[in-house]
Order: C-alpha cells, then sequence, then structure tokens
C-alpha cells in the first residue's frame, strides 16, 4: 500500500478572527492560505488545521484531536504562560486516572487537555518512545530543537554518566527510542 500521510484536521469554529488570535498566540504558525480558508500548524507538526465560515457542518467546539509532546511538563508551563487554561497532568492506570505523571513516564500514558474558545478539546499526551512499527527508523527525523534536547536528556538519564562514548551510545538510544525498538543499556 502507499504511504499516506495525515495532513489537515478541520476543527469547526464559530469566530474565524478569535480562533486565528487563540492558536497564534502560543506559537502555531498561520500558513499561507485561500482567502476562505485559515491553516496553522503546530510547532514540529507534519499535520495543521483548517478552519472557516464554510469549512465543516459540524457544531464549533465539537473536535477533540490529540497533540503529542515530548515533554508534558514543559509543553503545560508554556501553555499556561501563553494565557491558555491547561488541566492539571493526569496518567492513566488500569483503574482509571491518576493525577500527576505517570511515576515511570511511560509513552502514551501521561496526559493534559484545554480547549479552544469554542470548546473544541486538545489532548496532550507525552510520547517519548514509540510503539514498534509507528516510526520507520530509515526516516525518522528530531523535528526541533525541543524535541532533540528532551530526547537527550532522557538519554544522559537513562546511561547514567556523560563519557567519551556517550554521544555514540545517545545516536542508538534516540534511533531506538524512535522507532520503538530495544533501548541499548
Amino acid at each position: 500500500m502507499t504511504d499516506m500521510k495525515l495532513e489537515v484536521v478541520v476543527i469547526p469554529v464559530a469566530d474565524v478572527d478569535r480562533s486565528t488570535q487563540f492558536y497564534t498566540s502560543f506559537g502555531w504558525r498561520l500558513d499561507k492560505t485561500p482567502p476562505i480558508v485559515v491553516q496553522l500548524t503546530p510547532p514540529g507538526s507534519g499535520c495543521s488545521v483548517q478552519f472557516g465560515a464554510t469549512l465543516t457542518t459540524a457544531a464549533p467546539g465539537s473536535a477533540k484531536n490529540y497533540l503529542i509532546v515530548s515533554d508534558l511538563e514543559a509543553t503545560r508551563a508554556e501553555l499556561v504562560a501563553a494565557g491558555v487554561e491547561v488541566s492539571e497532568i493526569f496518567h492513566l492506570t488500569a483503574e482509571g486516572p491518576k493525577p500527576g505523571l505517570d511515576p515511570n513516564r511511560g509513552s502514551y500514558l501521561s496526559r493534559a487537555t484545554f480547549h479552544d474558545p469554542d470548546g473544541n478539546e486538545w489532548l496532550l499526551q507525552e510520547v517519548t518512545t514509540r510503539l514498534p512499527g509507528r516510526v520507520d527508523p530509515s526516516q525518522f527525523a528530531f523535528t526541533s530543537v525541543n524535541d532533540l534536547a528532551a530526547a537527550l536528556h532522557r538519554a544522559a538519564a537513562a546511561h547514567g554518566k556523560v563519557d567519551g562514548d556517550w554521544l555514540n551510545w545517545a545516536a542508538e538510544y534516540l534511533i531506538a527510542e524512535q522507532a520503538g525498538t530495544k533501548l541499548p543499556s
């Protein structure tokens, strides 16, 4: 099967100008778009969001989407500093959601949410190691300095020390982490 990459998600909004202001206020890039469409792209994302007066018949505020982040605490702090109301961090357990980060910082488990002015929900999900097969290791890349820095900090913590061989070990660690394969010891 040929590759299919998700390019754009349409979100229903009531006021295009208000929504544009909201999303650009915390760093989403306003892309050049046709006159009836607003397109914004979150930092480091390969997928954008679009909205406009005639793009969808869905009710404003009815969308629910995920944003994957490598450091949930830092992302939450940045959004709060930009004036966005973000829920407290919680993590998933077999018994249901619990307050705070996952104690082991397991991928896909720690989350927080925020809503845009229309009530569209965005769930922030911390992912540091992808599920196997989710990323082609020959094509992985860190899309921002923040993602690479966070990954280097995780690699340094996992290695336990920084020595002459550390950069080679860190490179192995980062490739394995992104690909969802066995991490080096």
